[in-house]
């Protein structure tokens, strides 16, 4: 286990999933995920570990989250990243991230509202890019706003079968796709529903 590796499965440990959660706090300790409103879900801690190790981020990282959700994939993604470019297209939601990540002391994060579908073009390339919502085929968009040597981990497939995926552009922009696990995530709205 690589020294990153270690010290985001440490952080992960003592990380309170509660704070980002207004309701539903019981459910905080299990690893299922739990409802926070409009539809969208907090994802189980053991699958948003899985995704951030998979991501393989790193200290100089510039990383594109689509999808902030609760905030709580954004708070490890920018513990262990430069820096987080993240879109949320439900403004309470947006606002709620905001505020949180804010009050656990993240200056290293830039938020947007709005379809998050075709990512962030102003601040491309990206080192990495995380999707946390599925994908019914992998937008173009985000493969042409990921660095070569880069990395994006995405949920694709329908509704009730998705397939997280890792994506690997090499140095040439050559694509490599590789299975990681069945998974199952709310639908990312816009182009690539």
């Amino acid at each position: 286990m690589s020294n990153q590796e270690e010290n985001i499965r440490e952080y992960f440990q003592q990380l309170e999933r509660s704070y980002y959660m207004d309701a539903h706090k019981g459910m905080a300790d299990f690893d299922e995920a739990v409802a926070i409103g409009y539809g969208q879900t907090i994802s189980q801690p053991s699958l948003v570990l899985a995704m951030t190790l998979a991501l393989d981020v790193h200290p100089e990282s510039r990383v594109l989250e689509i999808g902030t959700g609760s905030g709580f994939q954004t708070d490890v993604l920018a513990a262990f990243s430069k820096k987080v470019f993240t879109v949320e297209r439900i403004e309470p939601l947006y606002e709620k991230a905001r505020e949180k990540l804010g009050e656990a002391g993240f200056t290293n994060i830039q938020y947007r509202l709005g379809d998050g579908s075709s990512g962030w073009k102003e601040h491309a390339p990206y080192d990495r890019i995380m999707v946390t919502a599925a994908a019914s085929k992998i937008p173009a968009a985000l493969i042409e706003q990921l660095e070569k040597g880069g990395k994006m981990v995405i949920p694709v497939g329908s509704s009730f079968d998705q397939e997280l995926t890792l994506i690997e552009k090499d140095e040439k922009g050559q694509i490599t796709s590789t299975f990681l696990m069945h998974v199952v995530f709310v639908r990312l709205e816009g182009d690539y529903d």
